[in-house]
C-alpha cells in the first residue's frame, strides 16, 4: 500500500517532460484533462480566457444570461462567495457560472435575489461545485438547486487526494496554478474590486475540466459509483439550513475556564445579548463582541462600565458605546434565582468516547473494535476514513446496537443514520463481527 495516489505518481513520472512553453502573464488554454505540471512548475492562471465579465445587476442583464446559459452545453461549473467572518447570514454575495458556449457570468444577489429563471435553465445540467456543502444552502436561498451534481472536493477525497483545495488539485491535475489570496474578502461590500471580480471568475474557469479529470480518476479506481451516491445524497440533503443548537451559547471560544453555574449564566447572558445585536446589525457575533470579552467578563463579573472597560476585548470603540447593553445582560444574570441557572445538558446519544470505558466498558470495546475495522477497510481502498463513513454513525452504533446482531439488523440501523449503500457494501459483515463480544 501507498499513500501516494495513482495520479500523483504519474506526476512524478511526467516531470521529466518539456515546460510549459507559455509565459505567465498569458492566458492559457486549459489543460487536457490528467495533464500533470511539468519540470517547469504550474502556469499561473492571472485572467479569465474571454476577460473578466461585469457583474448581472440588472433584470435585463439576467435574461441575456439565462438564455445564453439555456443555450450552452455540458455541465455548469457553478461558486458563490459569502462574507463569513464579516456577516451574521451566510447568503451569498455573488454567484459565479460557467458553461460550455455560455461563457462566464458573475451575478449580484443582492439587486437580483430570485434567480429561479437561472436555475429552470440549466435545470436538466449537472451542475459542477468544490466543496458544495458550504454553497448549496446559500445557492438554495436565490431559488438554485441542483437536480445532478458533481463535487470536486468530494470527488477528490474519494480518489484518495491528500490535498483537496481548489487550487491544490487544479495545479496538480491540470497544470495552473490559481490565486486564492481574496478567499476570506468581505464580499458584502461594494463595488467589488476588478481584482476581486477576477479571482471570483477564475474559481469555476477549470471547474468543468477538473471534474472531468476527476471522474476519469474515479472510474480508473471503480469509485464512480461510490461518487455517484454521495452525491445524490448532496442534492437530497446539501440545502438544509445547519441544525439549531439548543444552547449555542456554550459553543463560546474559552467557556472551559468559566467555573460555576453563575459564571456560566453571565456567559448565556452576555452571549444572547451579543447574539440580538447581530442579527440586527448583520455582523458577524465575533465583531460585535469577541468571545475573549465575554468570558473576561463571565469570570470577572464586573459591577460598573469603568471595571467593564478595562477587561479584555472591551476596548474598542463600537464596544464601549454598547457597555450598558453589556453591564445590563450581566445585572440579568446576577438576578437569577438560582433554579434558572443553566445546568449541566443531558446529552443525548453517546457520550464522549473518552468516557465510555468508565461508563460501559464492553461498549468502549465494541467502539474500538468497530474503528479497527472503519480505519482498515478506508487505508485499503485508500480514502479518509471520516468519508468512508461518518464517525458519528459508528459511535451511535457501537454505543446501542441492534438487540439481535446481524448483517441485516447492522445494515438497517446505519441506514436510519444515513449510510449509503457502497458504504455498507464495505464494512458489512466486519463490523458486524466487531459488535459481538470477542471469543476468549
Amino acid at each position: 500500500m501507498t499513500d501516494e495516489p495513482p495520479l500523483r505518481r504519474r506526476a512524478a513520472e511526467s516531470r521529466t517532460e518539456e515546460a510549459s512553453p507559455h509565459p505567465s502573464s498569458a492566458t492559457p488554454e486549459p489543460a487536457d484533462a490528467g495533464t500533470e505540471p511539468t519540470v517547469g512548475g504550474p502556469v499561473p492562471l492571472t485572467a479569465p480566457r474571454e476577460g473578466t465579465p461585469a457583474p448581472v445587476a440588472a433584470p435585463s442583464a439576467l435574461d441575456e444570461v439565462v438564455a445564453r446559459f439555456s443555450a450552452g452545453t455540458g455541465p455548469v461549473a457553478l461558486d458563490a462567495e459569502r462574507a463569513s467572518g464579516y456577516r451574521y447570514s451566510q447568503r451569498a454575495y455573488l454567484v459565479q457560472l460557467r458553461r460550455e458556449g455560455s461563457g462566464t457570468a458573475l451575478i449580484d444577489p443582492l439587486p437580483l435575489p430570485d434567480l429561479s429563471a437561472l436555475d429552470e435553465a440549466i435545470a436538466e445540467a449537472e451542475w459542477v461545485l468544490h466543496a458544495a456543502s458550504q454553497d448549496l444552502a446559500c445557492l438554495a436561498e436565490l431559488g438554485l438547486r441542483p437536480r445532478r451534481l458533481f463535487d470536486t472536493e468530494l470527488a477528490a477525497r474519494l480518489a484518495g487526494f491528500e490535498r483537496v483545495g481548489l487550487a491544490a488539485l487544479t495545479e496538480q491535475l491540470l497544470g495552473y496554478s490559481l490565486e486564492k489570496h481574496h478567499s476570506a474578502a468581505d464580499w458584502s461590500s461594494r463595488p467589488l474590486p476588478e481584482s476581486w471580480l477576477t479571482y471570483a471568475a477564475l474559481d469555476v474557469e477549470l471547474l468543468v475540466d477538473l471534474r472531468d479529470a476527476l471522474d476519469e480518476e474515479l472510474d480508473k479506481q471503480g469509485k464512480s459509483a461510490w461518487a455517484a451516491e454521495e452525491f445524490a445524497a448532496l442534492v437530497r440533503n446539501g440545502a438544509r439550513p445547519p441544525r439549531v443548537r439548543a444552547e449555542p451559547w456554550r459553543r463560546t471560544s474559552g467557556i472551559h475556564r468559566v467555573r460555576g453555574a453563575r459564571a456560566q449564566a453571565r456567559v448565556r447572558s452576555l452571549w444572547y445579548a451579543r447574539d440580538q445585536i447581530a442579527a440586527r446589525r448583520d455582523a458577524a457575533p465575533g465583531r460585535v463582541l469577541p468571545d475573549s470579552a465575554i468570558v473576561a467578563a463571565a469570570e470577572l463579573d464586573p459591577k460598573d462600565e469603568k471595571t467593564l472597560l478595562t477587561l479584555p476585548g472591551f476596548g474598542g470603540r463600537s464596544v464601549r458605546r454598547l457597555a450598558r447593553t453589556w453591564l445590563a445582560a450581566l445585572d440579568e444574570a446576577r438576578e437569577l434565582p438560582d433554579d434558572a441557572l443553566p445546568v449541566t445538558p443531558v446529552v443525548e446519544g453517546p457520550p464522549p468516547p473518552h468516557r465510555w470505558a468508565e461508563r460501559d466498558p464492553v461498549a468502549a470495546g465494541r467502539l474500538a473494535r468497530c474503528r479497527e475495522v472503519v480505519v482498515g477497510t478506508a487505508a485499503a481502498h485508500h480514502l479518509p476514513a471520516e468519508n468512508l463513513i461518518a464517525p458519528d454513525y459508528i459511535r451511535r452504533l457501537a454505543w446501542q446496537p441492534p438487540e439481535e446482531i446481524t448483517d441485516d439488523t447492522v445494515a438497517e440501523t446505519l441506514r436510519t443514520f444515513g449510510a449509503r449503500e457502497w458504504q455498507l457494501g464495505l464494512l458489512l459483515p466486519a463490523l458486524t463481527r466487531a459488535l459481538h463480544l470477542p471469543v476468549s
